[in-house]
This record gives structure tokens, C-alpha cells and sequence, in this order.
């Protein structure tokens, strides 16, 4: 079939990443029974049917639409992106939880425009970089356009305030602009710039600077801040080896926070153990890996960089929750691609990997 050809490898590990994501997040969701006013048989079917529904059918319309009206429609598709995440600040539209405001209700779900933004960010950078090779190299037509570029969504999703996803897209950005060909001299400008910003973050954001004194004291407050990543650390190393088996898990009942969300990885490595995570890590690897052969072997750099970009970026998100889990980073709210809790999400990753397979569909003959 025309739809699913471009690359079988990648396909497989697609396909294997989203089946598996929804047998762990079942199993994960088990652990809401257990608390009140929960309904794990609506997170199943909003997961399934918005995520995993949805996301199958953009994964094939991004499959299917033509490379040349992709490049034609970028800008269009990151304007409009743009603008649906400031959506969140209109009263009586956006959602506010947990103190922050990056939800537009839609009354029987929310929905999470940055994950939109990821995409159209992805797509009209890759748009922008791919003329603009030769001109890298020249700090005004290069460095300082690029600062400007991402300087917009940092500044919108900051104010949600979506640190997180701030700082994910600045990393994306920043391999996409290198692979197009700017010079290392640029990276330790970039490099100042991000610690400069990251640090006047920790000390504007009180919860930032809470995160990061927790990271490097995680036992001052367990029972508060420190909480989460206690309890995901004793999730982890209860798995052992091979883990207490799927749906087996003892932590995601009334201990762990979220345990279908941001700590679901925690509850997947105390039920399969070390083999299971590192299985699921490999697979990670496997796709981000599958997805910078795609780039090399494009027909043109504007698929290239679409195919760089959104293999990192999945790649990035998932070691950012998983070390955070293990202690590794401070903890974020960034889901597990294809696991975690979150229709949107899942659709936003599996129309990610269509755009790869569509440029694996126009490679070089």
C-alpha cells in the first residue's frame, strides 16, 4: 500500500512503540481504581480513540501529502499553530491546572496545543533553514534570525508557563540549525545564551528553583517535593531484573503520582524490570536512529531537516522523562512519547513519524 510505504523498518518500530505504549498505559491507568473520583474506563477510550484513532489517521494523512505542498504550507501551518496555543489565554477557552494554563477545554476533553506547536515549529524551521545554508555562516542572516525564530514560541510557552516544552524545542531547534550547516562557533554563543536564560528561569520561577533544589537534595522533602521522585526511584528499583510482570506493579496504587502520566515509565520499570526498560529504551534509540537514516537518504534538505527534527525531538522527550524518573535531570512534565496520558500527545507523535515516512517515501534514487 502506498500509504504505508517509504520504510517498513521504520513502520515496524512505529507500530511496535504505540501498541506497546497502549498496553503499558492500561496497565498504568489500573492504578487509578484505587482513587477517588477517577474514571480509568474514560482515560482508556479518550487514550485509544482520540490518541490512538486520531493519531493513526494523521499518521497516514501526513503520509500521504505531498512533500512540495508540505514546503508550500509550512509557514502557514506554524502561524496557525502559534496561534491556537495563545488560544490558552482567552477566559472561558483555556484550562487552568496545576498552575499552570496550556489547555483549551473542550468540554468532554482537553487538548494541549503545544503539542501542535511542536510540529509546526518543526516544519516551518526545516522551511526556513534548508535555503539558507551557504548564509549560516554570517551572524545577520544566520545566528541572530535564528535567536529571533525561537524566540516567539519561548516566549508564549513560557508565559503558560510550559518550561519543559521550552526547552525542548530550543534543543530541537539548535541540532536542526548545526545539521543545516551553521558553525560550531555558533554553538558556545548559543550555549551562553541558554544557561543565561535557564538561569534567570530558576530564579524568576519559584517551582523551577524548587525542582532543581530537589533534584539536588532529593531526600530533604519527601514527603513533599521530593515525593515523586522518592516514590519513583523505590518504583525502579523494586522491578529488579525482570520486573513483578505486567499489571503486577504495587506502586502505582495510591503511592506514585500520575502513574499514567509523567511517572508511567517508573510503573513500567517496577512491572518488566531492567530488561523491560532497556528493551523499551533500545526501541526509542531504534526509531530516532531509523529516523536520521530517513534524513540522510532525502531527496532534499527540507525533508531532511523535517526527518532530524522530529527524531530528535521524540528522542529528546523521552530520555528527558525517563532520567527524570531515575533522578537523573529535575523533574518535568514532558509526557513519554506514545505512554503517557494524553490524546493529544500520541496523535502529535504518530503524525510526527507519518512526516518521517513521507520523506523515507521521496528518498534519493
Amino acid at each position: 500500500m502506498k500509504l504505508v510505504s517509504g520504510d517498513r523498518v521504520f513502520l515496524m518500530l512505529v507500530l511496535t512503540l504505540a501498541l506497546a505504549g497502549l498496553a503499558i498505559f492500561s496497565s498504568a491507568a489500573l492504578g487509578l481504581l484505587a482513587r477517588e473520583a477517577s474514571s480509568v474506563s474514560k482515560d482508556i477510550l479518550l487514550q485509544t480513540g482520540l490518541g490512538f484513532g486520531l493519531g493513526f489517521i494523521a499518521f497516514f494523512l501526513a503520509r500521504a501529502i505531498p512533500l512540495a505542498k508540505l514546503k508550500h504550507y509550512a509557514p502557514h501551518a506554524y502561524i496557525a499553530t502559534l496561534l491556537l496555543t495563545l488560544l490558552v489565554f482567552m477566559p472561558g477557552v483555556g484550562f487552568h491546572a496545576g498552575g499552570a494554563t496550556r489547555w483549551i477545554n473542550l468540554r468532554f476533553t482537553t487538548f494541549q496545543p503545544a503539542e501542535a506547536l511542536k510540529i509546526g515549529f518543526v516544519l516551518a524551521l526545516a522551511w526556513w533553514l534548508a535555503p539558507r545554508t551557504r548564509q549560516l555562516t554570517n551572524l545577520k542572516r544566520g545566528l541572530f534570525p535564528f535567536i529571533a525564530f525561537l524566540a516567539v514560541p519561548a516566549a508564549i510557552l513560557l508565559a503558560q508557563p510550559n518550561t519543559s516544552t521550552t526547552m525542548l524545542l530550543l534543543a530541537t531547534g539548535a541540532v536542526m540549525y548545526f545539521v543545516a550547516g551553521a558553525p560550531w562557533r555558533d554553538f558556545g554563543l548559543l550555549a551562553l545564551a541558554v544557561i543565561i536564560a535557564f538561569g534567570i528561569i530558576v530564579l524568576a520561577r519559584p517551582y523551577v528553583l524548587e525542582r532543581v533544589k530537589t533534584f539536588l537534595n532529593p531526600s530533604a522533602n519527601s514527603l513533599s517535593s521530593g515525593y515523586q521522585i522518592q516514590q519513583a526511584l523505590i518504583a525502579v528499583g523494586s522491578g529488579g531484573l525482570i520486573g513483578k510482570g505486567l499489571g503486577q506493579g504495587v506502586e502505582k496504587y495510591n503511592y506514585l503520582p500520575e502513574p499514567d502520566g509523567d511517572s508511567v515509565f517508573a510503573v513500567f520499570a517496577e512491572e518488566t524490570g531492567f530488561i523491560g526498560s532497556f528493551i523499551l529504551l533500545a526501541l526509542f534509540v531504534a526509531l530516532a536512529a531509523r529516523g536520521i537514516v530517513i534524513a540522510g537518504r532525502s531527496s532534499d534538505l527540507f525533508g531532511g531537516l523535517i526527518a532530524v527534527g522530529f527524531s530528535f525531538l521524540i528522542i529528546f522527550q523521552a530520555f528527558i522523562n525517563i532520567c527524570a524518573m531515575l533522578g537523573i535531570i529535575p523533574l518535568t512534565g514532558l509526557p513519554l512519547p506514545f505512554i503517557s496520558h494524553g490524546g493529544t500527545a500520541l496523535a502529535a507523535a504518530l503524525l510526527m513519524c507519518g512526516l518521517i515516512l513521507n520523506v523515507a517515501a521521496h528518498r534519493k534514487s
